[in-house]
């Protein structure tokens, strides 16, 4: 919150220094959420442009990082909306084991079985179920991240989760 406050005392170096701390993480968030690197570098690009603009307006009622997430995920969602751009599948390393850990096949099968399933949700069910099942945050945290309501972020979780149990229950039948 210092080097934003430093940035709108003036100090023309500060926001150079919040962006060093915070850009392999924003970079991250906007990989998950975009469909190509291209975009993703896009959409962080006019993220850090709308946060040097409006950085007089941060009230300090969340943490800097929390806020500039807030502004990449809505930078992504932007764009995706402009381009009418497939999804990105945001699918965490090691995230996903077969039932059988030493059959490589049936990984690999299941990896994309998930990845179709995930491209097939809405954007906005999509960047809920993985805010909230994948990173672990509260519904709160993602409420505020995606500038919806709680609830919001309830039904969006469990719309998604309804659509990922039916595209996903072939992988039931063939892993029992």
């Amino acid at each position: 919150m210092e080097l934003l406050a430093e940035h709108v005392r003036g100090d023309r170096y500060a926001f150079a220094d919040l962006i060093a701390r915070h850009q392999d993480y924003l970079w991250a968030v906007a990989r998950r959420n975009c469909r190509d690197a291209e975009d993703a570098a896009d959409a962080v690009q006019e993220a850090l442009l709308s946060a040097h603009r409006r950085a007089a307006a941060f009230r300090g009622e969340c943490a800097v990082r929390s806020w500039l997430h807030r502004i990449v995920v809505n930078s992504c969602l932007d764009r995706l909306r402009r381009n009418a751009a497939r999804p990105s599948v945001p699918y965490p390393e090691g995230g996903w084991e077969p039932a059988d850990r030493h059959d490589e096949y049936a990984h690999v099968d299941a990896s994309m079985t998930l990845r179709v399933a995930l491209a097939e949700l809405p954007d906005e069910q999509r960047m809920a179920v993985y805010l909230v099942d994948v990173e672990g945050r509260s519904v709160a945290d993602a409420a505020q991240m995606l500038g919806v309501a709680g609830g919001t972020v309830k039904s969006r979780c469990a719309r998604a989760r309804l659509k990922l149990a039916r595209s996903l229950a072939g992988l039931r039948e063939h892993a029992g």
